[in-house]
């Protein structure tokens, strides 16, 4: 379907879009921690850095990082219109991602990134295998 913007207007609206988080990827995410009795965590803590979610006592930073978004491959779907400006767009938030990570390990944090697919029911498994490594033993 074509856009019913032209492409100055369409951007003009798009720039007022602001993150409000990524709230299904983060609740989901919540629904694990409670489930498998992960618990000391705290959402939306106001650190430079913004994670998810932080565990203050183990200094661990959780980023619940959309796949596309934050360029995990896992999805084929790409943006067939403006693809690059999209792909510069991923390119950015990759770059973003890492120097946070870089500045929470220079503070001695251990950082986790979740991506989004791993929330899925079917890969839900994979993803609580790798809970240990990433909490320690609980």
């Amino acid at each position: 379907m074509a856009d019913v913007y032209d492409a100055k207007k369409r951007s003009e609206i798009m720039s007022r879009i602001k993150s409000n988080k990524n709230k299904s990827t983060e609740l989901r995410l919540i629904e694990l921690f409670k489930q498998y009795h992960v618990t000391g965590w705290r959402r939306n803590y106001p650190v430079k850095g913004k994670p998810d979610f932080v565990f203050l006592s183990k200094k661990i930073a959780v980023f619940a990082d959309g796949c596309f978004w934050h360029g995990h491959d896992c999805r084929n779907t790409r943006p067939s219109e403006n693809s690059g400006y999209w792909e510069k767009k991923r390119e950015r938030n990759m770059a973003r991602d890492k120097a946070v990570t870089e500045m929470f390990e220079a503070r001695g944090w251990k950082v986790a990134r979740i991506w989004e697919c791993e929330l899925k029911k079917k890969n839900q498994e994979a993803l609580v295998r790798k809970w240990p490594e990433i909490f320690g033993a609980e």
